[in-house]
């Protein structure tokens, strides 16, 4: 079967769509077939992502190992019983057509709580969560005192994670491997960096998830979008020479491929 992985919480900007995007074409890049889907269906920037990446590979005469988009499938309302969700079927119809050609389904969700993303956590076997270096997006996964160093009880969001987990216990299925990924982190060590290092390990112990390392904010990943590119693309398309900021990147996705340990992944860029 397909190794499942969701990108996704509950707040938007935190960088989920960059993190789709690289993980799932490096995954295409290291000879994985890689399936992709969208469950922002309104903004659809995941997918607008893709879609620039079909784009300018066209118009650049130029065959790259890409992630495939797909679409959900239309469900017939009639065909439904009494109380079930349409959304359900179409998310579980999508990953039933995926899983026998795919060695990972990566799907990515909306900045917001809907019921896709609920069923979405409920099938990750690795859930990932972007997340800025701040108190606001940490206020996401906890709640804390006004000092930052206590926290007072968990968010929404884990919350909707324990769900999760609970359903998929019940299901008999494998646990979520949760990997929180501090992303835009600054270049300068500030006091407030080291207030979320320490709050976000400490709540790390409490609900159980792992911590991976993210992006630095670089302008390099709004140069990237339009064209849908990713950090692996550039030679490939006639940079000879990458600056140190590219190189830096690069280096930061390679140690976020090798905190994640996804089964049967080698990592070779």
């Amino acid at each position: 079967m397909a190794h499942i992985i969701v990108v996704g919480n509950e707040k938007g900007g935190a960088g989920k769509s960059t993190v789709s995007m690289h993980v799932a074409t490096a995954l295409a890049r290291m000879g994985h077939k890689t399936s992709v889907l969208d469950l922002d269906l309104r903004q659809r920037t995941f997918g607008r992502y893709v879609d620039n990446r079909k784009a300018f590979l066209k118009s650049a005469e130029l065959e790259l190992p890409s992630p495939q988009m797909h679409e959900l499938p239309e469900i017939d309302p009639e065909t439904l019983n009494p109380g079930e969700n349409i959304y359900d079927h179409r998310l579980s119809a999508a990953v039933a057509e995926l899983e026998p050609t795919s060695e990972f389904i990566l799907i990515d969700c909306p900045g917001s709580h809907t019921r896709l993303s609920q069923v979405a956590h409920s099938l990750a076997d690795t859930l990932i969560t972007p997340l800025n270096d701040s108190f606001i997006d940490f206020d996401l996964l906890a709640h804390t005192d006004a000092t930052g160093d206590k926290i007072t009880g968990p968010s929404v969001y884990s919350e909707m994670v324990w769900n999760a987990r609970q359903l998929r216990a019940q299901a008999g299925l494998a646990p979520i491997d949760w990997v929180v990924v501090r992303n835009r982190l600054g270049a300068q060590r500030m006091v407030n960096k080291d207030k979320m290092e320490r709050a976000i390990l400490n709540l790390s112990k409490r609900i159980g998830f792992r911590i991976a390392p993210g992006f630095n904010e670089r302008v390099i990943f709004r140069e990237l979008f339009p064209r849908g590119l990713t950090l692996l693309d550039l030679k490939d398309i006639g940079v000879k020479q990458l600056n140190i900021s590219n190189v830096a990147a690069r280096q930061e996705l390679r140690d976020l491929m090798k905190a994640l340990d996804l089964p049967g992944v080698e990592i070779n860029f």
